[in-house]
């Protein structure tokens, strides 16, 4: 039983499955990562939770990748005042149901969490990208 689902904006670990590593027919993410749960969608019908997971890296975005650059004062808040630099990537995201993740850690605390204002910001370039890219990572058929 979830006691405490996690919040919008929080920064959690997670195992990320980078989308070029699901296209090669990786099926675990390589590495557990902080991510940003940019979006939680409740259906109370079916007692389930859908999350929308974005990855947090320290590497600049390549050709191609949609990312935004972190600033400080979110590093901090999110828990990543020890990184140089971070990019949360807004071009692709893992897809999963919290009461039926193999991966999603409910009992792990949340590293910190971006300010209303961040999250704002990551998910409306999160919006726009939905439409022009084929990013989804489906955490649950895998």
């Amino acid at each position: 039983m979830i006691r405490d689902p996690p919040s919008q904006g929080n920064i959690v670990a997670y195992p990320y499955l980078w989308r070029r590593q699901h296209e090669a027919g990786e099926t675990e993410g390589r590495k557990t990562r902080p991510v940003c749960l940019v979006l939680a969608v409740r259906d109370e019908a079916r007692g389930l939770t859908h999350l929308a997971l974005l990855a947090i890296t320290s590497q600049p975005p390549t050709a191609g990748q949609a990312a935004l650059l972190i600033p400080d004062t979110e590093k901090r808040r999110a828990g990543l005042a020890d990184w140089k630099s971070a990019w949360i990537t807004v071009g692709e995201y893992n897809y999963d149901i919290l009461e039926r993740s193999f991966y999603f850690d409910v009992n792990s605390p949340p590293f910190g969490s971006f300010s209303a204002k961040f999250l704002g910001k990551v998910a409306t370039s999160f919006k726009s990208t939905l439409k022009t890219i084929i990013g989804r990572v489906d955490r649950t058929k895998i």
